[in-house]
């Protein structure tokens, strides 16, 4: 199963950082079974709002260059307070280091002020044809989605056709 946590990107700023939002609600699948009588977001998919944030941040920094982008490395986590339904998440991501296909971001998810999640973690890139010269048009397919979906979390009408 996909999720796609974040709600929206507020500001990105090329190579530097991203703010994004999450917003909680009861309708969410995952909060039937975490927790029936206390739902709140598990604390992976918390840590999973940052490795979107960040990954948005890499695909707009190299004008969408790669067509995957996959959680490498995940250190320091720490966790705050519970994120429960009806709340917002402000999540933050800042670029620290790059070295090819990898880059290292630091990231922070903040629940009205008191931090729900910190961590510093390192992504992969890659195009599927890197592995497979074949699946050139699934990567083509895959960048075209990708700016679709980011002109959504922009708040921007997505491209048709």
């Amino acid at each position: 199963m996909r999720f796609n946590l974040l709600d929206r990107i507020v500001t990105l700023e090329p190579g530097h950082s991203i703010r994004a939002t999450k917003y909680l609600t009861l309708g969410e699948e995952y909060l039937a079974d975490h927790f029936p009588t206390f739902p709140v977001m598990p604390g992976v998919l918390m840590l999973q709002t940052l490795v979107e944030a960040g990954s948005w941040l890499l695909r707009v920094s190299d004008d969408f260059r790669y067509s995957v982008i996959v959680l490498r490395v995940a250190k320091n986590v720490k966790y705050g307070i519970f994120m429960e339904p009806g709340r917002q998440m402000q999540i933050t991501a800042d670029l620290v280091e790059r070295d090819g296909p990898l880059a290292t971001l630091k990231g922070k998810g903040e629940v009205e002020g008191a931090t729900a999640v910190s961590a510093r973690v390192t992504v992969g890139m890659y195009n599927l044809a890197e592995r497979n010269p074949a699946w050139r048009a699934t990567d083509e397919r895959i960048v075209a989605h990708l700016r679709d979906q980011y002109t959504v979390l922009r708040g921007e009408l997505a491209r048709t056709g």
